[in-house]
């Protein structure tokens, strides 16, 4: 009798920690060893501006909203809500938006306008000369290029070391079935709810923060890969 009531709690015990397990295994699985790639380096530093702003030692969300900033009201919408308000409780999160001078007005209302009932204190607007805008968005990997208002609903992830991160495949598991090319994600669209919430928000700053917390803690083992470190024959 003493032996079964033995066996039958083996038998639960091993079912209730079976799943456990497997929960924990993937988890150390996708952050320990996938973490957000560095997909370009030494990312060019803000212009110089009053609030002493900079990417150095912060991780950035860098936005360009270009010389109509209230154009860009649904862009910053989806920022505070799905990424502003998911990491601002994190050491030296931040989201720098740039714009020309002359937009400071505008930029003002703008802020007011996303920042009622939120402390919006870890998101800047910086304000630049158009030269200083376009180097610093020539300095990034992008598939696209800034409108003529200097904006884009694209925005940047970059980390503490000025490194910008995002993903070298970004296919999807179906398309990497059917042996589709690789493509890469250098920026997310601020528009695309799903692409903001799910991608970007609930993934990679997700990876990314774990990445430094880990590396702070001193178990961090993992090499990120580098767009260099691509070989051709994974385009083909």
């Amino acid at each position: 009798m003493r032996t079964k009531q033995i066996k039958r709690n083996v038998i639960l015990g091993v079912l209730f920690l079976l799943p456990v397990m497997f929960v924990l295994v993937l988890s150390l699985s996708e952050d320990n060893y996938n973490p957000l790639e560095i997909i370009n380096e030494n990312v060019v530093e803000l212009p110089k501006n009053d609030k002493g702003i900079k990417l150095d030692e912060h991780i950035t969300v860098l936005a360009f909203f270009g010389k109509k900033p209230m154009e860009m009201a649904t862009s910053a919408s989806n920022l505070k809500e799905l990424v502003y308000q998911k990491f601002k409780g994190f050491k030296k999160f931040q989201i720098v938006v740039l714009v020309p001078f002359g937009t400071e007005e505008e930029s003002e209302i703008l802020f007011k306008e996303i920042a009622r009932y939120e402390d919006l204190r870890f998101w800047h607007f910086v304000h630049a000369d158009e030269e200083a805008i376009k180097k610093t968005f020539n300095g990034l990997k992008a598939s696209f290029s800034l409108s003529n208002n200097l904006a884009t609903d694209n925005v940047f992830i970059i980390d503490t070391d000025r490194h910008q991160r995002g993903r070298l495949d970004d296919r999807s598991d179906k398309e990497r079935e059917n042996n589709k090319p690789a493509y890469s994600l250098d920026a997310y669209n601020s528009i695309q709810v799903s692409i903001i919430k799910n991608k970007m928000s609930s993934e990679d700053l997700r990876v990314l923060f774990t990445e430094y917390r880990q590396k702070r803690k001193g178990n961090f083992d993992s090499e990120t890969r580098r767009a260099n470190e691509l070989k051709p024959s994974s385009h083909e």
